[in-house]
C-alpha cells in the first residue's frame, strides 16, 4: 500500500517482545529514493542515541491499529551499533549495522536493495561469497553513490523549481510499504495558485540542490498546473496513478516490475 510519511509518523512500533516506541521520521537516499531507515522515538528507553530500524526488519504496516510490526527483539535493538543523536549516518555506521544483523548491504548492486528489488529476503541469505561480491561492487560504484542520507523531516519545505520557475514546496512523501520506495513527493502549490496539491514522482526529478534546499523538475509550470489534483481525501488508486503518469507522458513505475512482483493498491 501507499502511505504518507506524515501518516506513519506516530505509528507505534511493536518488536517481537513488546512495544519499543513510535515512528519519528525516515532517512532516505536520493539515488533510488528509497527509505533506508525508520527513526524510532523510544521515549526514555534508549536515550541519547538514534534508534534506526531498516525496512529489512519491518514485517508489516497495520493501518487500522496504527502500528508497524518489527521482526527484532528489544535486546537485539538495544545491542545494535549505537549512533549519537546529533551525528549523521556514516557509511562506517551502516556497515557495522548491517554486519551486526547479518543483512546484505543495499548499496552493493544495481537494484533498489542491492541484489534485490525488495528489502526482505526470499529464502536463506546467500552467504559470505555473495556478500564479498556485493561489497566489491559497492566499492566500484562508491563514487557514484551519495553516502549522505536525507531525512523526510529535513526535506519537507524544500522549494520545487519547474523548468520555468518555482511552483511550491515539498509537503510530504508517499511511501510504498512493499519496496519502501518513495513513490511521490506531495507538492503544496498554494503560494502559486490557491489550495492545490499535486504529486511528483522522483523519476521526474532532474536534480536536488541540498545547499539551496531546492528540488529541480524538468516539467513546465503549466503542465504541473493541469495535472490531476491530489487532496487528502484522494485515493491513490492505480487508476489515479495511471492518469497522473499519462498526463506527463511517462511510464508508470509498476510497468518495470516483473508481473509476479506487481500488486494493486
Amino acid at each position: 500500500m501507499l502511505y504518507k510519511a506524515k501518516t506513519l509518523t506516530g505509528y507505534k512500533l511493536d518488536s517481537r517482545d513488546g512495544e519499543i516506541g513510535e515512528v519519528e521520521e525516515f532517512y532516505f537516499d536520493d539515488q533510488h529514493w528509497a527509505i533506508r531507515y525508520l527513526v524510532a522515538d523510544t521515549g526514555s528507553w534508549l536515550t541519547g542515541r538514534q534508534v534506526l530500524i531498516s525496512p529489512r526488519a519491518m514485517v508489516a504496516v497495520h493501518k487500522e491499529k496504527q502500528y508497524i510490526a518489527i521482526g527484532l527483539t528489544k535486546k537485539q535493538i538495544e545491542d545494535s551499533p549505537s549512533l549519537d543523536s546529533d551525528k549523521p549516518v556514516s557509511r562506517q555506521f551502516e556497515e557495522a549495522y548491517h554486519g551486526y544483523y547479518g543483512w546484505p548491504i543495499y548499496w552493493g548492486g544495481s537494484y533498489m536493495w542491492g541484489s534485490s528489488a525488495f528489502p526482505y529476503m526470499a529464502g536463506p541469505y546467500p552467504g559470505v561469497a555473495h556478500e564479498r561480491e556485493e561489497r566489491a561492487e559497492a566499492a566500484r560504484s562508491e563514487k557514484a553513490w551519495d553516502p549522505h542520507l536525507r531525512s523526510t523531516h529535513e526535506v519537507s519545505g524544500y522549494h520545487i523549481q519547474a523548468a520555468d520557475g518555482e511552483i511550491g514546496h515539498v509537503a510530504d512523501f508517499i511511501i510504498d510499504d512493499e519496496t519502501w520506495a518513495i513513490r511521490y513527493l506531495v507538492i503544496d502549490t498554494r503560494n502559486w495558485w490557491p489550495g492545490k496539491k499535486i504529486l511528483v514522482s522522483p523519476q521526474w526529478i532532474e536534480s536536488v540542490s541540498w545547499s539551496e534546499s531546492k528540488v529541480f523538475v524538468n516539467l513546465s509550470r503549466e503542465a504541473i498546473k493541469q495535472s490531476p489534483e491530489y487532496s487528502e481525501e484522494s485515493l491513490l488508486t492505480r487508476d489515479y496513478e495511471t492518469r497522473l503518469h499519462r498526463h506527463y507522458n511517462h511510464q508508470g513505475y509498476w510497468v518495470d516490475e516483473p508481473a509476479a512482483q506487481r500488486h494493486s493498491h
